[in-house]
C-alpha cells in the first residue's frame, strides 16, 4: 500500500476501494431524506404559512446536510439538525426580506394548506404565537419530540422549552376558548 492506494493486478485500486463507501453515504442520506422530510417541511410550513418558500427551505436545508453528511451522519440527531437549519434558513430569510421591503403591518401570509389536517382557527392561533413559543409548539406537539429533543433543536435548555410550551399552551386556550363554545 502506497498514499492509502494499493497495487493488484499491475493497477492501483485505491479509488476503488472508496467507492463502496460513496454509494453507501447516498444510500444512507437517501433513507435519511425520505424518513426526515416531511416533518421538517410541516415544521418549516408551520413558519412560515407559504408551500413554495417552505419547501425552498426545506431543499436549502437539506442540500447543507448533503455538504456535511459524513460529519452529520455520526450525529446523535440528524433530523433534529436539519429542521434547526431549515429555521435558522427561515429566519434569515426573514430578516433579508425585511430590509428589502418595508411590510405595513396588516400583511398577513398565506394560509397553511390543508394538508396540515388541523382547522384555521388553531392554525392562525399557533401563527400569532411569539416566534419561539410557535417552534417550541410545532416541534414538541405537531412534530411529537420529546423535549429534550426539541432543546436541541433549539438550542436552549429542556427547562426553557417547558415554559415555552406552557406559556404557548395557556395562550392558545385563552385565544380558542371562544371558538370552542
Amino acid at each position: 500500500m502506497i498514499n492509502g492506494k494499493f497495487f493488484r493486478g499491475g493497477k492501483w485500486i485505491g479509488a476503488l476501494m472508496r467507492k463502496p463507501r460513496v454509494e453507501r453515504e447516498r444510500k444512507d442520506f437517501a433513507d435519511f431524506y425520505q424518513r426526515s422530510r416531511d416533518n421538517c417541511l410541516r415544521a418549516v410550513l408551520a413558519g412560515t404559512g407559504d408551500r413554495a418558500l417552505a419547501e425552498d427551505l426545506v431543499a436549502e436545508a437539506y442540500a447543507r446536510a448533503w455538504a456535511s453528511w459524513p460529519q452529520l451522519n455520526q450525529h446523535p440527531a440528524p433530523a433534529a439538525w436539519v429542521v434547526r437549519t431549515a429555521l435558522n434558513i427561515r429566519v434569515s430569510w426573514w430578516r433579508r426580506r425585511r430590509r428589502e421591503v418595508a411590510l405595513d403591518g396588516h400583511e398577513r401570509a398565506s394560509l397553511i394548506e390543508d394538508d396540515l389536517d388541523t382547522n384555521d382557527a388553531l392554525l392562525a392561533a399557533v401563527r400569532r404565537l411569539p416566534r419561539r413559543q410557535r417552534e417550541v409548539v410545532v416541534l414538541r406537539i405537531w412534530l411529537d419530540l420529546d423535549t429534550r429533543s426539541v432543546a436541541s433543536v433549539l438550542g436552549i435548555s429542556a427547562q426553557t422549552v417547558a415554559v415555552h410550551l406552557s406559556r404557548a399552551t395557556a395562550t392558545l386556550r385563552a385565544q380558542l376558548a371562544p371558538a370552542v363554545r
